[in-house]
């Protein structure tokens, strides 16, 4: 069952990578592609991220580091326009295995649910709403919006994911592998200058 669970992984990571998939898609997309019955165990993320990283290390290494330090700049350039809501950077180019075509995805932690959507409104800016699964397994709001990456020269998906701001206290704890799942506006500077 291991090395199934190991396939699955391989062929997801191919996909986030190649594709722009987020993992649970890639995953079910996996097991269909390898003719796997719909009910097969499938592995965990922290397993596809793995595999991401070993993907990227095998057949984007010249390429990957580049398109992650623009990403990241260019969340960095939200989150201080966006820096009143305390907002902090998840998901893959927080954890550096973005490529060009990830998204970046900002928490932000608000006094008021509606004021972030009033700033964006205030500014012009354009942008869907909707409603996602959050960190703790609830329903959030999110803020999606296209935004011209300078580094990338196109435009990438910038999702506002919305929370209260007592939910910023559990926000960060460490994963099982003893990571901080996000980082705050200093954690991503640190980041963006390492890289740079």
């Amino acid at each position: 069952m291991e090395s199934v669970q190991s396939e699955i992984a391989a062929t997801a990571a191919r996909m986030v990578v190649e594709e722009g998939l987020e993992y649970g898609p890639a995953k079910r997309r996996a097991v269909k592609q390898l003719g796997l019955p719909q009910r097969a165990a499938l592995p965990d993320n922290d397993t596809v991220e793995d595999a991401v990283r070993e993907y990227i290390a095998v057949f984007c290494g010249d390429t990957q580091p580049e398109e992650l330090l623009a990403l990241r700049r260019h969340a960095f350039t939200w989150m201080e326009r966006l820096q009143e809501f305390r907002p902090h950077l998840a998901g893959a180019v927080w954890t550096g295995t973005a490529t060009r075509l990830s998204d970046i995805y900002l928490q932000l932690f608000c006094d008021d649910p509606k004021s972030a959507e009033i700033a964006l409104i205030d500014h012009g800016v354009d942008y869907e709403a909707r409603t996602v699964t959050g960190f703790q397994g609830g329903s959030v709001e999110a803020l999606s919006l296209s935004s011209l990456c300078p580094g990338l020269g196109e435009p990438v998906g910038v999702h506002l994911l919305i929370y209260d701001h007592d939910d910023l206290r559990g926000a960060l704890k460490p994963d099982a592998r003893g990571r901080v799942p996000r980082g705050d506006v200093n954690a991503v500077k640190a980041l963006v200058e390492e890289g740079a």
